[in-house]
């Protein structure tokens, strides 16, 4: 039986020692301890001493994020916990590195030889460039970002991702840390009932934790994960044979792939848009457009807009961009999101935000098979507050429709999506 606090083990996961082990179970309970023990102190330190500060020395009340960060940041309450929040990111990463590089030149052969073993494709391309918002810093802190090689056939940054990306998820994003593309299918069979896509494909699928729940759940539709990164590229499909999923992967741009026009029925993303760029992301949304078949749905899961919580939440969000790498983390969430899909083509009434429950919270509540009783209440009883990995428990989607032609509308059962 699967500990939702455990990640399962699959080939290609780094096995860790029992001191590896031990310095990861440390950094995730230092970041849990972060989040549950300081984040919660930040407000009363605003109201108690900086708010009464900023309003003294500016003669107004802090009206926004940035006044509020402004008040903020010589507190001594703030600094500990901003400081603290950016060194559980760093141990977090460091504390996987070494079960990565022991065992690299093993990993790297089988991610070779289950590639070779399976059946669907993977397409890497040796001219590609990543583009410079992945390249030019080591996102979220991870080191090496989604791309950097060592040596020809390399996978260590996705190894790295794979454990480093569950610890930062505190075990909440599922043993496969597949929560997202969990959430989203369960939305998908609630919303949008009859609706089965011939083609599914992925967008900035990394390791493909989100890519493979949509062919379990489509089992018969051709699946395609793409990502700019070559390792993460490797080690999706490495992955995915080893837990026998037969998933296509390739390596390619979101902004512009080789597909043809109306090539797929179902268009996802999760966490992309905000790793991306202010130029980057108008281009993808515009490459959803074109991609997406008549009657198909485009579906981005990432966190809510800021104009959907109130400033101090905003505040909290905003700290991602400016402690941990995240350049487009707060200027992603300005964005009217609504207006670039319009832009790209999707009618207006076509195109809306939804909220899909975490798969991982509703199979606790459940009491679903697969979860022991003792994780499944400690994740039911748990409560959200801003700065989580998904606060409200539950993933923000971008939803955007592209009608059937007439003909096709009258042998279709699909919902229309409507405010």
């Amino acid at each position: 039986m699967l500990n939702t606090f455990q990640q399962a083990p699959h080939a290609m996961l780094p096995v860790a020692s029992h001191d590896e082990a031990a310095r990861q179970e440390f950094s995730k309970s230092l970041k849990h301890f972060v989040q549950q023990g300081l984040l919660p102190g930040l407000q009363p330190a605003f109201q108690r001493r900086a708010a009464p500060a900023y309003e003294r020395d500016t003669g107004h009340p802090a009206r926004d994020r940035r006044e509020i960060r402004a008040a903020m940041v010589t507190d001594p309450y703030f600094q500990h916990y901003a400081a603290l929040n950016r060194i559980s990111q760093e141990l977090l990463w460091n504390s996987v590195i070494d079960s990565v590089e022991r065992q690299l030149p093993v990993l790297n052969e089988r991610a070779q030889a289950l590639s070779a073993e399976g059946s669907a494709t993977l397409r890497i391309d040796a001219g590609f460039e990543p583009p410079r918002y992945v390249t030019a810093l080591d996102i979220h802190c991870m080191p090496g970002g989604y791309a950097s090689e060592l040596v020809p056939g390399d996978i260590s940054v996705a190894a790295l991702y794979d454990r480093g990306a569950y610890l930062y998820g505190m075990g909440f994003a599922g043993p496969l840390n597949d929560d997202m593309g969990r959430s989203v299918c369960n939305y998908i069979q609630r919303q949008l009932p009859g609706f089965k896509p011939r083609r599914i494909l992925d967008m900035g699928c990394t390791v493909g934790h989100s890519t493979l729940p949509y062919k379990q759940l489509f089992p018969d539709a051709e699946v395609w994960g793409i990502d700019v990164g070559a390792p993460v590229v490797r080690y999706g499909h490495a992955r995915a044979a080893a837990l026998g999923v037969a998933v296509n992967f390739a390596q390619m741009n979101a902004e512009q792939t080789d597909f043809p026009d109306g090539h797929f029925d179902l268009i996802v993303s999760h966490i992309l848009m905000h790793e991306t760029s202010g130029r980057a992301m108008p281009r993808i949304v515009k490459e959803c457009h074109r991609l997406l078949a008549a009657g198909g749905y485009v579906i981005h899961a990432d966190l809510p807009p800021f104009d959907l919580m109130d400033p101090f939440t905003q505040f909290i969000l905003d700290n991602e961009t400016w402690y941990n790498n995240e350049p487009f983390w707060g200027a992603m969430r300005d964005l009217d999101q609504i207006q670039l899909a319009v832009d790209a083509g999707f009618a207006r009434e076509q195109v809306r935000f939804a909220t899909a429950p975490m798969a991982i919270l509703e199979s606790a509540a459940q009491g679903a098979a697969g979860y022991t009783d003792a994780s499944a209440s400690a994740v039911a009883e748990r409560e959200f507050t801003a700065g989580e990995f998904a606060p409200g428990g539950g993933w923000e989607v971008l939803i955007a429709h592209k009608p059937a032609a007439p003909a096709q509308a009258g042998q279709a059962d699909e919902k229309a999506v409507t405010a």
